[in-house]
């Protein structure tokens, strides 16, 4: 059953495209960092292609489910306490 009530919200704001690309940052270069730190010298000898594949299967996921969302709410609740 479909509601036609108008969707509210009582967060705020959504961040600025500068600092969602900052959060998004934050989230994939410490992940790719580490999962490359991890994972180079075991594929190595593959080529580069299916190393990249490899990489942003781990990666991607991590960062779209879980590192994301958590940097967003951090940032939601920081941008709370200043606005008190």
């Amino acid at each position: 059953m479909s509601s036609n009530a108008p969707a509210t919200t009582t967060s705020a704001a959504a961040p600025s495209i500068h600092r969602r690309a900052l959060i998004t940052w934050l989230a994939v270069y410490p992940t790719i960092t580490l999962v490359l730190g991890l994972l180079g010298p075991i594929t190595a000898h593959l080529p580069l292609l299916l190393r990249t594949l490899i990489l942003t299967a781990i990666v991607v996921p991590i960062a779209a489910y879980a590192l994301v969302p958590a940097l967003m709410k951090a940032n939601a609740a920081l941008a709370r306490r200043r606005t008190r």
